[in-house]
């Protein structure tokens, strides 16, 4: 699949690091250092602005080492990039660690995985199909 994308950072393209990675990484396009204090949360623009064909999306994830090792996450993972999205690609970090983390121009901040995805059409009706779960929710399988 070939995606349209303009690059307005001084950074190469995301890519994908081996053969079998799902996800591409996200850099940081900062003008200075952005620190983040606990619970603090900011935008990060990316300088990266792209087309998707129609039934797809960009998905923004954490990045797995940043979030165990530094506290900092994708506040809304998986973040949606809608196919009709033309503006900058930004992530929403926040630092859920008790340190200051300063964010630096160029860093990998996060991933992006780009999905096809359906379209739903709702049929309403009166009741369900009945299953062993049930209405069983959160929890409600057990834990082994």
């Amino acid at each position: 699949m070939t995606i349209k994308i303009i690059n307005k950072s001084n950074h190469d393209l995301p890519h994908y690091e081996t053969l079998a990675s799902a996800g591409m990484d996200l850099r940081a396009n900062l003008s200075e250092p952005r620190t983040l204090k606990p619970l603090e949360r900011t935008i990060v623009g990316t300088g990266l602005f792209i087309e998707l064909p129609v039934g797809y999306e960009a998905q923004v994830r954490p990045r797995s080492g940043l979030a165990a090792k530094k506290g900092i996450t994708v506040l809304n993972a998986p973040g949606t990039i809608d196919a009709d999205y033309r503006g900058e690609i930004g992530v929403i970090l926040v630092n859920l660690s008790n340190e200051e983390f300063t964010i630096n121009n160029g860093e990998r901040i996060a991933q992006m995985v780009i999905a096809k995805h359906e379209r739903a059409e709702w049929q309403q009706v009166t009741e369900l199909t009945e299953t062993d779960r049930g209405e069983g929710g959160f929890g409600s399988t057990g834990t082994k």
